[in-house]
C-alpha cells in the first residue's frame, strides 16, 4: 500500500467511527444502523462533513510536515495518528458509556431534582452542577432546562443559575482524568463488562456501564498519550506546543476542537493526556481549557435553532457567561497558573519534562474547576441582569400565522433522557386533559343555557385534542427508541394507555354527548326537579373523576387515582337511584315527554361511559395492593 493509499484508507476508517462516538443520538447497538441505514440530522451532517474535511486534510498535510524538518527524529505518522484518533474514540466512547451509566442509575432523580430545587439562584447553581456531573454535558443541562422554562416550572432567571452552576458540573471529568490510572485501565474495562453482561439486577448493569466507559476513558488515555510520544523529539511540534501559550491562540484552538467533538471535558481530558505526556506547559492547558469554555456553547446554539424563543434565550445565557469568564480571566492566566502551582501536588524528586508531566495534568483540573467555580459564585448574583439582558437581546416575534395549539412541553432534545422525557409526557397529558375538562364544562353550561353555538365549539376544542394526542403518540415512539430501566417501560406503558383513552373520552364528548345536548336543546323540556338534582349530582361526580384522572397522570398522584376508584360506588349509587326513578316514570309519559326520558336513559348510558374510561385511566397509576382490587 503507497503511503497516500494509507492515509486515505485511514481517513475513511476512522472518520465514520469518530462521528459516530461524537454523535449523542445513536447507541452503542446502532453502529451498523449508522454506517448502512441511518439518515443523520442536518447537524450531524454538518459535524461530518466538518471532521471529515478537516481529517482529510490532516492525514494529507502530515506527510509534507515531516518531510520539510530534516535531521529531527523520524516520526510513523501512520501510528501516531491511528494511535491519536483511535484513543480519542475510546475516549468519547468511554465518556459517553460512563455519562449513559449514570443517566440511567439517576434519571428519576435528576427529574425530580431539576424540578424542585430550582426556586433560587443558589439551590439551581447546584442543581445544575448536579446534574451536569451525571449528563457530563453542560450543553445538555442547557437545554433541559428550556423544557422547564416552557412548562412554567421556573422562570428564565431562575435557570440562569443552573446554567452556570452547570459549568461546575463539567469539571467533574476533568477531574476524574487527572487522576490517570492507565495501568488500571483494562482492569476496570474487564469489571464493568462483566457486571454489565452478567448482572441480573439493572441497578447492577447502570453499574457495569459506568464502570467499563471509565476504563475505557482511561484506557483511551493510555492510547493517546503512548501514541504522542515520538512528538517529545519532534522540534516543530514542540515549537508549536510553545506558540500555545499565547492565551489567544490556546483559546481559539479549544474552541474549535471543542466545537467539532462537542465536548469540553474531551478537549480538557486530551490537555490533560498532552500534559501528561510532558507536551504542553500548565499556562497552555489552562489557555485550551478557557477555550472549551467558549467551544462548548456551540451545542447549546445548534440545539436552539428553530426553537422557542425561550431555547434561544437559554442558549444565550450559556453563551454570554462562558464567554465574560473567559474575558475576564484571560489576562490573569499567568496569575491562575501560579496560584494553582501552590495548592496542587508536587513531584520534587523529578526534574523536566517527567516532573511537568506528574505535575501539569492534576494543576490543569484544578485549574479549571477554580475558573468555573469562581465564575459561577462571581456571576450568581447578577442572574437577574442575565435574565433581563437576554430578553432585550432576544425579544418575542409575534407569530404570523395563528395555529390552534402546539405542543407545550414535548422537546425533542429530552428524548435521550427517558425518565425527563416521560415527565414531559406526563405534563403535556396534563395539557391535553385541561382542554377536555374544558369540553365536558363548556357543553354541560351550552346545554344548560341552551346555546347550540357554544356546543359547536367543543368540536374546536376536540381538534386541539387530536393534535396533541398525535404529537404525544409520537414522541413515545421516540422514547420507546431509547433503552428503559423497568421501572420506566411500566411508566411508559401507563402513559400509552393514558394517551390512548383520553383520545377516546375526548371523542365520546364531542362525538355523542354533544349531539344529545343538541337533541335536548331543539326538544326544548323541563327536566323534572328530582330528576335535574340526580343529573347535576352524576355529572359533578363524573367531571370530579375527569380532573383527578388528568392530575394521577400529570402529576402521578396515587391519592388522585384512587378517588377516581372510589368514586365508583357514588356512580353505581346514583345510576340505580336514576334507573329506579326512570322505570317508575316511563310507563307514565307519552310523547315528547316518553322521547325525554329515553334520552336522558342514553346520557346516564354515556356518563357511565366516560366513568369507565376516566377509571382505566386511574388504575394504571395506583399502587398495585390498591388497583388489584378495582
Amino acid at each position: 500500500m503507497t503511503g497516500f493509499c494509507k492515509y486515505i484508507f485511514l481517513t475513511l476508517f476512522f472518520v465514520p467511527f469518530v462521528c459516530f462516538v461524537v454523535n449523542k443520538k445513536i447507541g452503542v447497538m446502532q453502529l451498523n444502523k449508522f454506517l448502512m441505514l441511518y439518515t443523520p440530522s442536518p447537524e450531524m451532517k454538518f459535524r461530518t462533513v466538518v471532521l471529515s474535511i478537516g481529517f482529510l486534510l490532516l492525514m494529507l498535510a502530515l506527510p509534507v510536515l515531516a518531510e520539510t524538518v530534516e535531521g529531527e527524529a523520524e516520526v510513523n505518522w501512520f501510528t501516531l495518528t491511528m494511535g491519536l484518533f483511535g484513543g480519542l474514540a475510546m475516549f468519547l466512547f468511554g465518556m459517553e458509556q460512563m455519562s449513559e451509566g449514570l443517566k440511567a442509575a439517576a434519571g428519576d432523580t435528576l427529574k425530580n431534582v431539576l424540578a424542585k430545587l430550582t426556586r433560587n439562584r443558589f439551590m439551581g447553581a447546584l442543581t445544575g452542577a448536579f446534574v451536569t456531573a451525571v449528563l457530563n454535558s453542560s450543553s445538555v443541562t442547557t437545554v433541559l432546562v428550556v423544557g422547564f422554562i416552557s412548562a412554567g416550572f421556573m422562570t428564565l432567571a431562575q435557570s440562569v443559575g443552573v446554567i452556570m452552576g452547570a459549568n461546575v458540573g463539567s469539571t467533574f471529568t476533568a477531574q476524574i482524568v487527572a487522576f490517570n490510572i492507565t495501568q488500571y485501565a483494562l482492569l476496570l474495562v474487564a469489571a464493568g463488562f462483566f457486571m454489565l453482561f452478567t448482572g441480573k439486577r439493572e441497578n447492577v448493569r447502570h453499574s457495569g456501564a459506568m464502570v467499563m466507559g471509565l476504563g475505557l476513558i482511561f484506557y483511551g488515555m493510555g492510547v493517546m498519550g503512548e501514541a504522542m510520544q515520538p512528538l517529545q523529539s519532534y522540534q516543530p511540534f514542540l515549537d508549536l506546543m510553545v506558540k500555545m501559550e499565547n492565551p489567544l491562540l490556546g483559546i481559539l484552538v479549544g474552541a474549535i476542537f471543542t466545537g467539532l467533538v462537542q465536548s469540553s471535558a474531551a478537549t480538557t481530558g486530551i490537555a490533560i493526556v498532552m500534559a501528561s505526556a510532558g507536551l504542553i506547559t500548565l499556562p497552555a492547558g489552562i489557555a485550551l481549557a478557557f477555550g472549551a469554555n467558549i467551544g462548548t456553547c456551540v451545542t447549546a446554539i445548534l440545539a436552539s435553532l428553530g426553537k422557542p424563543v425561550e431555547a434561544v434565550r437559554a442558549a444565550a445565557v450559556h453563551v454570554i457567561f462562558n464567554i465574560a469568564g473567559v474575558l475576564l480571566w484571560v489576562m490573569f492566566i499567568p496569575q491562575l497558573a501560579e496560584f494553582v502551582a501552590s495548592i496542587s501536588p508536587v513531584a520534587p524528586e523529578l526534574s523536566g519534562k517527567a516532573r511537568m508531566a506528574a505535575e501539569v495534568p492534576r494543576q490543569i483540573a484544578n485549574a479549571h474547576t477554580i475558573f468555573n467555580l469562581a465564575n459561577t459564585m462571581l456571576f450568581l448574583g447578577f442572574t437577574t441582569y442575565f435574565a433581563r439582558l437576554v430578553e432585550r437581546l432576544i425579544p418575542e416575534k409575534p407569530r404570523k400565522v395563528k395555529i390552534l395549539v402546539e405542543p407545550r412541553f414535548l422537546d425533542e432534545d429530552v428524548v435521550k433522557l427517558p425518565a425527563m422525557a416521560l415527565q414531559q409526557v406526563r405534563s403535556e397529558l396534563g395539557h391535553m386533559g385541561e382542554i377536555i375538562i374544558e369540553m365536558f364544562s363548556t357543553l354541560r353550561a351550552a346545554v344548560g343555557s341552551g346555546s347550540k353555538s357554544r356546543c359547536d365549539s367543543i368540536v374546536r376544542m376536540r381538534h386541539k385534542v387530536d393534535i396533541l394526542h398525535d404529537a404525544i403518540l409520537e414522541y413515545l415512539s421516540e422514547i420507546r427508541q431509547e433503552p428503559l430501566t423497568d421501572h420506566q417501560s411500566h411508566h411508559f406503558q401507563a402513559l400509552m394507555s393514558a394517551t390512548v383513552n383520553l383520545g377516546n373520552l375526548a371523542n365520546m364528548i364531542e362525538s355523542d354527548l354533544v349531539e344529545l345536548g343538541k337533541r335536548y336543546i331543539d326538544m326544548d323540556e323541563d327536566v323534572s326537579e328530582a330528576t335535574g338534582i340526580l343529573l347535576n349530582n352524576l355529572t359533578d361526580t363524573i367531571r370530579n373523576s375527569i380532573d383527578d384522572a388528568v392530575t394521577a397522570v400529570r402529576e402521578e398522584d396515587e391519592k388522585a387515582a384512587e378517588n377516581v376508584i372510589a368514586a365508583k360506588d357514588d356512580v353505581r349509587r346514583l345510576a340505580d337511584q336514576f334507573l329506579l326513578r326512570q322505570s317508575e316514570r316511563i310507563g307514565k309519559q307519552q310523547g315528547t315527554r316518553l322521547n325525554l326520558v329515553r334520552m336522558e336513559m342514553e346520557l346516564l348510558d354515556k356518563l357511565r361511559g366516560i366513568y369507565t374510561l376516566t377509571k382505566r385511566i386511574a388504575r394504571d397509576f395506583v399502587p398495585e395492593e390498591v388497583g388489584v382490587n378495582v
